[in-house]
C-alpha cells in the first residue's frame, strides 16, 4: 500500500490549480499559447515529481542533493531563471523595436509638417 503525504496532495493540487489558471488566461487572451505550453508542461512536471517519489529520489541522488524538497526547489529556481532570461531577451527586442518605431514616426511627422509640396532629400538631388 502506497501512502500519499500531505505535501504530495498539496503539490498536485497546486499543479492542477495553476494549470487551470493558465488555461483561463489563454481563454481570456491574457497569455499567449506560446507561453501556455511552457507553463502547462512545467505543471505536469510538478505533478509527476509530486507523485513519482522513486523518480524524485533517483534524481535527488543523481544530482548529489540531500533532500527531495531541495531538488524540487532547485529545479523550480532553474525554471524561473530561464523564464526570466527569456523574458529579458523578449523585452530587449521589444525595446529596440519601439525605438525604431519612434524614429520612423518622428520622420513621418517631420515630413507631414513640411507640407504636401515639400520635396524630400532624395527628390532634391
Amino acid at each position: 500500500m502506497t501512502f500519499i503525504s500531505r505535501a504530495q496532495i498539496l503539490s498536485g493540487l497546486v499543479a492542477v490549480l495553476l494549470a487551470l489558471l493558465v488555461l483561463e488566461l489563454v481563454r481570456r487572451r491574457k497569455l499567449s499559447e506560446e507561453y501556455s505550453v511552457l507553463w502547462l508542461v512545467s505543471m505536469v512536471a510538478v505533478a509527476i515529481a509530486a507523485f513519482a517519489t522513486p523518480l524524485l529520489r533517483w534524481i535527488t541522488h543523481a544530482f548529489g542533493i540531500l533532500y527531495e524538497a531541495s531538488t524540487v526547489f532547485f529545479f523550480g529556481l532553474v525554471f524561473v531563471v530561464l523564464v526570466l532570461l527569456h523574458l529579458s531577451v523578449k523585452l530587449s527586442r521589444l525595446g529596440r523595436d519601439a525605438h525604431v518605431l519612434a524614429q520612423e514616426v518622428a520622420l513621418l511627422r517631420a515630413e507631414l509638417e513640411r507640407g504636401p509640396g515639400a520635396a524630400t532629400g532624395a527628390e532634391r538631388s
